[in-house]
């Protein structure tokens, strides 16, 4: 696995861990961590969000 998709794949599951806390809990540990719509979080949200549609090509690799 190249190196780009082990980062994506790693902020992806961030990203799926805290959308779960968010649903089962109403606590956001972005947020909690960095601070509500800070620059950082901002930063690691749009991370998780390229990395999503990094996801979709990880789906149709040839392996």
């Amino acid at each position: 696995m190249k190196v780009i998709d082990t980062i994506a794949l790693i902020l992806i599951i961030i990203g799926a861990i805290n959308w779960g806390l968010i649903g089962f809990f109403d606590f956001n540990l972005v947020d909690s961590i960095f601070g509500s719509m800070s620059i950082v979080s901002r930063i690691i949200y749009s991370l998780v969000g390229i990395s999503g549609l990094w996801g979709i090509k990880l789906l149709f690799d040839n392996k």
